[in-house]
């Protein structure tokens, strides 16, 4: 077991320090019913550039689907390892069930599921600019859980229209047309991802997930009320608990916004810690473009006085270099937004 344990085991710098951890109450929470746009916005653009991470409430997604979807990520887990690693992934299709996801070349203590909101969409085949072969990327479904399928689809589809209000309402944010980048979003890569963090024998030296930055548009994340998800704030102390709250959904900007906004906007570094006596579940949603759309900072927010402060970059290119890496745990990680920063 110690051989198997090892690959999970964080270097010191990099373990979690229980007694260090803030707590602050300061996290926006969101209420996205509120009759003052004006005021939305407002309250958006804050906690865009203070924390990148806000809860929101009066979301519209309803708390019997969001239940729905908890039961069926138990039931899911629940399964024996021979039939869940029916839904492996593989390197290049990267859907369905995985257990051994690297952040930062480390193992995360966490098994996962991922399924499309669209099942047929395609993606290119490598990260070479030269290759314009397209892979189709199908989703693999657990058939002992007849509701499984139907559930995952619906709260998928209810995310996306979250999705697609929030992205109006920061693209307003940043005094953008509010349906500024809807076209990037036809024929999205867009996914729900489920959570498993099973309790952990050593918690002091292992991450659920360590610390990362979204590589999507946005992050929306439904949770269970254990807790462990953490962002990292240098001006308050460190690492933030985000706690969870009730009816609450967590909202985080990842980093094609973040080069979208020409870095007006940060896409925030946020981990997930666990506990050597509770399991812990997530639901996140990642809202993706297609693979076809070229990310870079919104001419709007360029200028002479305020250049470019990234390079265009294909983001169907950037998501094969990204699986491949992760899935095949090479020795060197794959592209992040800082490999096309200009020079200046």
């Amino acid at each position: 077991m110690a051989e198997v344990y090892s690959s999970y085991i964080l270097s010191t710098e990099n373990r979690p320090n229980f007694s260090t951890f803030v707590e602050v109450d300061k996290i926006p929470i969101i209420d996205l019913s509120q009759t003052s746009q004006e005021n939305l916005i407002s309250e958006i653009r804050k906690a865009c550039e203070e924390w990148g991470f806000f809860h929101v409430i009066n979301h519209g997604v309803s708390s019997d689907l969001i239940n729905k979807v908890a039961n069926e990520t138990k039931n899911f887990f629940g399964l024996s390892m021979e039939e869940k690693k029916k839904l492996k992934r593989d390197a290049i299709n990267a859907t369905g069930y995985h257990d051994a996801e690297h952040t930062n070349l480390t193992r995360d203590w966490k098994e996962v599921y991922d399924c499309l909101i669209y099942d047929g969409i395609q993606v290119p085949c490598t990260d070479d600019p030269n290759d314009s072969d397209l892979w189709t990327l199908t989703n693999h479904w657990p058939q002992s859980l007849p509701h499984f399928r139907e559930t995952m689809k619906e709260y998928g589809g209810e995310v996306e229209k979250l999705s697609f209000k929030l992205l109006e309402l920061i693209s307003l944010s940043l005094g953008l047309a509010g349906d500024k980048f809807f076209d990037c979003h036809n024929n999205q890569l867009s996914l729900v991802r489920l959570n498993y963090y099973p309790p952990c024998p050593f918690p002091d030296m292992a991450l659920g997930i360590g610390p990362h930055k979204d590589p999507c548009v946005l992050t929306i994340l439904a949770q269970d009320d254990t807790g462990g998800l953490q962002v990292k704030k240098n001006s308050v102390g460190g690492w933030v608990n985000i706690k969870p709250v009730p009816g609450a959904l967590v909202v985080n900007l990842g980093d094609v916004f973040q080069v979208w906004s020409n870095d007006k906007y940060d896409s925030a570094v946020h981990r997930a810690v666990v506990s050597s006596e509770k399991e812990r579940y997530s639901y996140p949603f990642f809202f993706f473009p297609g693979h076809h759309v070229m990310v870079q900072p919104a001419e709007e927010l360029v200028s002479e006085k305020n250049p470019a402060k990234y390079k265009p970059y294909n983001f169907g290119k950037y998501y094969a270099n990204r699986t491949h890496h992760d899935f095949n745990k090479e020795e060197v990680a794959g592209k992040e937004i800082y490999d096309f920063k200009t020079s200046d």
